[in-house]
């Protein structure tokens, strides 16, 4: 009985594991990036948006849609997919080091701090 609990736990666990890894926000089409974004910038962000989440990463206030935040949205929520608002100033998502504050919104640039 010890082995059944023990490997339904493990199970668990891992289910759990796989459904968490892929729960990173990613980009979305109303993001671009300023015209001085560096070289090293654009292709980490062009690499981002073809589907490569390998690298570095940056909390990136103010990019995300509503609920498809990474976490950090303000008192009263609960961290991941709990934004309320475009591009809400409490919330982020990861993102390409280095591109954070070249990524531009509809609303405006992202910020390495809440705004």
């Amino acid at each position: 009985m010890k082995s059944t609990k023990l490997a339904a736990t493990g199970f668990a666990a891992a289910v759990a594991l796989a459904l968490s890894a892929g729960a990173q926000a990613g980009p979305h089409a109303d993001l671009s990036l300023s015209d001085g974004a560096s070289a090293d910038a654009q292709a980490a962000f062009a690499a981002w948006n073809a589907g490569d989440f390998s690298g570095n990463y940056d909390k990136c206030y103010a990019v995300a849609l509503a609920g498809e935040n990474d976490c950090a949205a303000g008192p009263g929520t609960s961290c991941e997919g709990s934004s309320t608002t475009d591009y809400q100033g409490n919330a982020w998502m990861l993102v390409p080091a280095g591109t954070c504050e070249d990524i531009q919104t509809p609303v405006g640039s992202g910020s390495l701090e809440a705004i």
